[in-house]
């Protein structure tokens, strides 16, 4: 079994209330739009990282951080970018690569918008955003989210509210 803590879009804040509650994951993935180089460092010295570059992010943070991560964990595959798009309407640069080779799991960020959705039209894919836990933005409740992944199957699936923005 695999813990997984998951945040985005924290555009330069992170919460030290993150340390508690991503303490027992594993791995921490983040969605996109960090903010800061010392966002990636200070998640890297806690857990082993996973994380995209997005639209708000440098060319420093590019450099760190790829656009698109797709692997496999636990016999689930994952693909994780910042600019996805939603059930059914999905950004029309990753839409045909879905279309094509749907993971089981697709991450994305950018919205601000709290979402955890099956996809049955794109192979029962499992849809993921974690909403936005930074300070800037339109959304009215920091969110992040912690699951795990066991053996092909995705459980423990939590919300966590860390208050206004």
């Amino acid at each position: 079994m695999t813990r997984i803590g998951l945040l985005s879009d924290t555009h330069g804040f992170l919460d030290p209330q993150f340390f508690t509650h991503f303490a027992q994951c594993d791995e921490i993935w983040h969605a996109g739009d960090i903010g800061s180089l010392e966002i990636i460092d200070q998640l890297r010295a806690f857990k082993p990282l996973r994380a995209v570059y997005g639209n708000i992010d440098n060319a420093q943070i590019a450099q760190e951080c790829p656009e698109h991560q797709r692997f496999e964990l636990e016999g689930l595959s994952v693909w994780m970018t910042h600019i996805g798009g939603m059930p059914p309407r999905y950004n029309p640069i990753v839409r045909p690569s879905l279309l094509l080779n749907p993971p089981d799991i697709f991450v994305c960020g950018h919205s601000h918008i709290l979402k955890v959705t099956r996809d049955l039209k794109m192979n029962n894919l499992l849809f993921i955003n974690p909403g936005a836990c930074g300070k800037h933005g339109f959304h009215r409740v920091r969110t992040g989210i912690r699951f795990a992944l066991d053996a092909g199957r995705i459980t423990h699936m939590e919300v966590l509210e860390l208050g206004s923005r």
